[in-house]
């Protein structure tokens, strides 16, 4: 598999961090970030949310290899999404916690485990659906890939989307870009500026 394949299925990496231009974009039309449910410490640097909820966050609440919780927990998904919401949730396949003495192949190769459940992205768009379904969350902006074609997708085509071109080439920690996408990333917005989110994102890409 080469490396634009990885970055498109699952090569064990999910921290892949947006452009700051397309996050800079979301805030002007939503007039502010207050939470970013899939995140890090790095990547707040450029989201700014007031709130986050993190995997490092998961991790020191549980501690290592306490299995009934690790199981059981699946991040920023336990919780409400109040407010203004950007979301850049980890792109994949989903993963069972590890147990201990764990041998699984992907483990292997990545050179860790994961401690806590890694939910697919039909549990991460669903949720951010019924979270503003419910008037939890005011405005609700994500990226996600293109793909048109999948189940998971298909929540997101109720509401206002720009299709980014050319692709989107996202960041790793290091602050290097991870070139070489090979599918093309989509824009959703949920909430009352729809005309705002056309006329700030009208030079990122074309709407439907």
């Amino acid at each position: 598999m080469n490396n634009a394949q990885l970055i498109n299925q699952d090569s064990g990496d999910y921290e892949y961090y947006s452009p700051i231009e397309i996050v800079d974009a979301a805030r002007e039309v939503m007039g502010g970030i207050d939470l970013d449910p899939a995140s890090s410490k790095i990547a707040n640097k450029t989201v700014g949310a007031t709130r986050i909820y993190t995997l490092e966050a998961q991790i020191e609440q549980v501690g290592v290899w306490e299995l009934p919780a690790l199981i059981a927990m699946e991040g920023g998904l336990d919780y409400a999404w109040y407010g203004d919401v950007w979301m850049n949730h980890p792109f994949g396949r989903s993963e069972t916690a590890c147990k201990e003495g764990c041998v699984k192949e992907i483990c292997r190769k990545r050179g860790y485990h994961t401690l806590i459940k890694i939910p697919r992205n039909k549990e991460w768009i669903q949720h951010a659906v019924n979270e503003h379904k419910e008037k939890r969350s005011r405005q609700l902006t994500c990226i996600t890939y293109a793909s048109t074609s999948e189940d998971w997708f298909f929540p997101l085509t109720e509401y206002p989307q720009c299709f980014l071109r050319p692709r989107t080439n996202y960041y790793r920690p290091d602050g290097t870009k991870k070139k070489g996408v090979s599918k093309g990333s989509v824009v959703t917005y949920m909430g009352n500026n729809k005309d705002l989110f056309r006329k700030t994102f009208e030079g990122f890409g074309w709407f439907r």
